[in-house]
């Protein structure tokens, strides 16, 4: 019997068409309500979908035959992965089809800024025509400053070079050999706002990049820069930017994506004169929608008729009993590359993932590959699975090596994870207990033992009396409850650490406050 795949949202003809010419049985039933969904989905094994159906949970309990979710695009927040991951259907997106687009429309924003196309166009109908006040500047010979070069933002690149754009570039995860082969400097983000006569944002949305343009680094831009964000809101203080604008400091701004959406008829940006903006149009155009619905159609279709996982964002392929043993590896490997990511050096070159112990025996591709998702996930705008990230990481020209050593003392099985690169090394491990409870063990030279979940401060200070006291303290006025703690010191009277787990999101004002604690030689804020 040929498998059946219902196509419920606006999938592109040739999407469909990829599906029929691999002998499966398609059913394109567009706009279905919630409750017909429901008492069809039963009688499919694979779904496709766009954005506009919603796969819940309670969908996933009528879907008894259903294996596979297609997503044809980027995001997947209308599909329940953790409902989906426990019924065991694996949910497939297609990321890679809207990279183009996305950067075209980035490019557009800074041509329209540079010589007010915007303005213009509203001025005429207005029955105006004022040639003077919209005089605007030639791109060519300026600096374009870009803050991610993944798969977008090195599109980018590419059609700055060709409009005789220089191009200085900030990404924490690419080598400079690579950034070369781009024709790109690589720069410190300080130096990139000082630089830069244009800047264009391609990262996501973390915490190290939540309000990444703020005041504090709008004053530190050139007089009169374009700043355009095509990737995700909240990347940019819209409050700040707007008093930026209104000062004249900021010469133009474009948003295609804002922190809250639909964005707000109140938020001070729109009535700032030398803004534009779009709503969310990243990825709409017609040639991005059909490569992203072929894309996911040649996906299902490997799937259903070979069992072949291409760009899986939940299921790594695994066998059953290898998934019962080594499973809670997996998501400890995630949850260590995002540490190491948020903690680690600039200019990453070198991952090296060490297994030693029973973990050993575990099917070391894939556990790498989910270290390099997280650790990935931290710097690229598009979601990282544990398929695609070797391919991205060897894109970013960083070396991967997986050793096996011998077992270790104290734990009956352990990974590390180190990173090396032009701004230093870091390194982090960690053990499961009982095949269930997930533990960092080690931060750099420090060890200790902390449970990687949710918000996480780590504090490094000297091994004086009273820090941790301070710390507590100061914590607590703010209003934010530790959950538990764990310590470590290297030698006796030089440096000490401590991981705290804590109930909320730190601000960045109480962040501030422990640095400027006696003794507090660093903190940072990490989420895993």
């Amino acid at each position: 019997m040929a498998h059946r795949v219902l196509v419920a949202d606006d999938l592109s003809s040739e999407g469909v068409e990829v599906l029929r010419r691999a002998g499966l049985e398609v059913d394109v039933r567009v706009g279905m309500k919630p409750e017909e969904l429901e008492a069809a989905i039963g009688d499919y094994d694979a779904i496709a979908v766009r954005s506009a159906t919603k796969v819940t949970a309670r969908v996933l309990e009528k879907a008894v035959r259903l294996r596979v979710v297609g997503r044809a695009g980027v995001g997947i927040d209308n599909v329940d992965l953790d409902a989906a991951t426990r019924r065991g259907v694996v949910v497939m997106n297609s990321p890679g089809g809207s990279s183009v687009t996305v950067a075209e429309l980035a490019i557009g924003m800074m041509l329209a800024l540079s010589r007010h196309i915007a303005q213009a166009t509203v001025s005429i109908k207005a029955g105006k025509w004022e040639k003077k006040r919209f005089q605007g500047h030639e791109l060519s010979g300026k600096t374009l400053g870009v803050v991610g070069i993944g798969n977008i933002g090195s599109v980018v690149v590419d059609r700055a070079r060709s409009m005789k754009m220089s191009v200085v570039a900030y990404d924490p995860f690419i080598s400079a050999e690579a950034a070369g082969q781009l024709g790109v400097e690589l720069v410190t983000l300080d130096e990139l706002w000082a630089r830069a006569d244009a800047i264009s944002l391609h990262v996501p949305l973390t915490e190290q990049t939540r309000n990444v343009v703020n005041a504090a680094t709008l004053a530190r831009m050139k007089k009169g820069v374009l700043l355009v964000n095509c990737a995700r809101g909240g990347l940019v203080d819209e409050k700040a930017l707007a008093d930026a604008l209104a000062s004249g400091h900021v010469g133009g701004a474009a948003l295609d994506v804002f922190e809250k959406e639909p964005v707000s008829p109140d938020n001070p940006l729109l009535v700032q004169d030398r803004f534009i903006c779009t709503p969310h149009l990243g990825a709409s155009t017609e040639e991005a929608q059909a490569a992203v619905a072929v894309g996911i159609a040649e996906q299902l279709a490997a799937y259903l008729t070979r069992g072949e996982v291409r760009n899986a964002v939940n299921v790594p392929s695994m066998s059953k009993e290898a998934r019962e043993r080594f499973g809670p590896y997996l998501r400890l490997c995630e949850k260590l590359g995002s540490l190491v990511g948020q903690i680690g050096p600039a200019g990453v070159r070198e991952v090296r993932v060490t297994f030693a112990g029973e973990v050993a025996d575990a099917p070391q591709r894939l556990l790498t590959s989910a270290v390099l998702k997280g650790l990935l996930s931290t710097v690229e705008t598009v979601p990282v699975n544990e398929v695609s990230a070797p391919g991205i990481a060897r894109d970013r020209g960083i070396a991967v090596l997986e050793e096996r050593a011998a077992g270790h003392q104290d734990y009956a099985s352990l990974v590390t994870v180190s990173v090396g690169g032009a701004g230093g090394e870091a390194a982090v491990a960690g053990t499961v207990f009982g095949h269930r409870d997930a533990r960092i063990v080690r931060v750099n030279q420090f060890h200790l033992e902390a449970v990687p979940e949710g918000h996480i401060i780590l504090c490094v200070n000297d091994d004086s009396p009273g820090v941790v006291g301070n710390v507590g303290t100061a914590l607590g006025k703010a209003g934010v409850n530790i959950a538990g703690i764990s310590l470590s010191r290297d030698v006796a009277g030089a440096a000490a650490a401590s991981l705290l787990n804590v109930d909320s999101e730190p601000k960045p004002e109480v962040l501030d406050t422990l640095r400027a604690l006696p003794h507090v030689r660093d903190v940072r804020r990490i989420r895993l």
